[in-house]
């Protein structure tokens, strides 16, 4: 059998108060290497402070944070070393070029020489500034800021990135491209934690979500485990011609459909996996005699999931 991977960070019951505010109350979680987690959360559930604790800036109080093996706090050198952090407010010196910012960041995680100079070259291809390689970030747009400031938590070639909303403010073409290289780099094997408040990206991106609310980690899983978690299941809307009660006859006695009901030339189906039940329940269907002139799968939203745990939308 394949040994299992490391995890890339590990969080054990980290902790943080304010006062009698509890910040982080008991999170837990892990990513591995070539992972995407999404961390998300309304304003105020303590996102902001558990990123803050991984990426080495705050102390926590209580548990322990392990990066690529390493413990994490703010005098860790060896597991900061493992982390790029891309803040969400832009950070970036306005009179410099982006050649320039590129060198300046990289001199101060440790880089130097030729190897300093390829991986600027390297991450000005990956951000798709090449041209804009010796013009003032001041005359950017703000996504290409945005792409530089990746950038620039990439240079040391992390194991593990932190984005904090990496999208906010950037223009459609913009926000493709960065998240065509979030990808990328997860596909490369490294790890990702995403912070983001549009959940079309976390259903886009992530391999697994964790929910934080009030400090606490609510619920964790794939998008699909989030959903049955909920008892939510796949809709299936069938359009076919012909005499359709023998279809919905058939279809009725298969395991994997819970209901099913005939309209005006369609037959509509809730079923626990729509994808992977689709093959059946269309042989099932021409079987009878029923032509089908269309199919449309509706799946669960993590918009509705994220909605009835925390009570409130992703953006509130």
């Amino acid at each position: 059998m394949e040994e299992a991977a490391t995890p890339l960070l590990v969080c054990s019951d980290i902790r943080k108060t304010y006062g009698d505010l509890v910040a982080v109350d008991d999170v837990s979680f892990h990513i591995l290497p070539g992972e995407t987690y999404g961390l998300l959360g309304p304003n105020g559930a303590g996102k902001t402070t558990t990123i803050n604790i991984i990426a080495g800036i705050l102390d926590a109080d209580g548990g322990e944070v392990r990066v690529a093996g390493q413990p994490m706090n703010p005098r860790a050198t060896r597991a900061k070393a493992a982390v790029g952090y891309v803040p969400q407010d832009i950070a970036l010196y306005p009179d410099l070029t982006a050649s320039e910012n590129l060198v300046f960041f990289g001199r101060l995680v440790g880089l130097s020489g030729t190897t300093l100079k390829e991986r600027t070259r390297e991450i000005l291809e990956l951000t798709g500034l090449t041209s804009r390689a010796e013009d003032r970030t001041a005359t950017f747009s703000g996504g290409m800021k945005r792409r530089l400031n990746i950038g620039i938590g990439l240079i040391h070639s992390p194991q593990l990135l932190i984005l904090d909303e990496p999208t906010v403010g950037v223009d459609p073409q913009s926000r493709n491209a960065i998240l065509e290289s979030v990808d990328a780099m997860a596909n490369n094997g490294m790890a990702v934690l995403y912070t983001t408040h549009y959940m079309e990206e976390a259903e886009r991106l992530c391999d697994r979500i964790g929910i934080i609310d009030d400090g606490k980690i609510v619920a964790e899983g794939t998008q699909r485990e989030l959903v049955e978690k909920l008892g939510g299941h796949d809709k299936l809307h069938i359009g076919i011609t012909g005499h359709g009660q023998p279809a919905v006859n058939a279809t009725a006695m298969l395991d994997c459909v819970i209901r099913v009901s005939l309209g005006d030339a369609a037959m509509e189906l809730i079923v626990s996996d729509a994808r992977s039940s689709l093959a059946e329940i269309v042989n099932t269907i021409v079987e009878t005699g029923a032509e089908i002139t269309g199919i449309e799968i509706e799946e669960p939203n993590l918009e509705a999931v994220f909605l009835h745990l925390t009570g409130k939308a992703l953006r509130d």
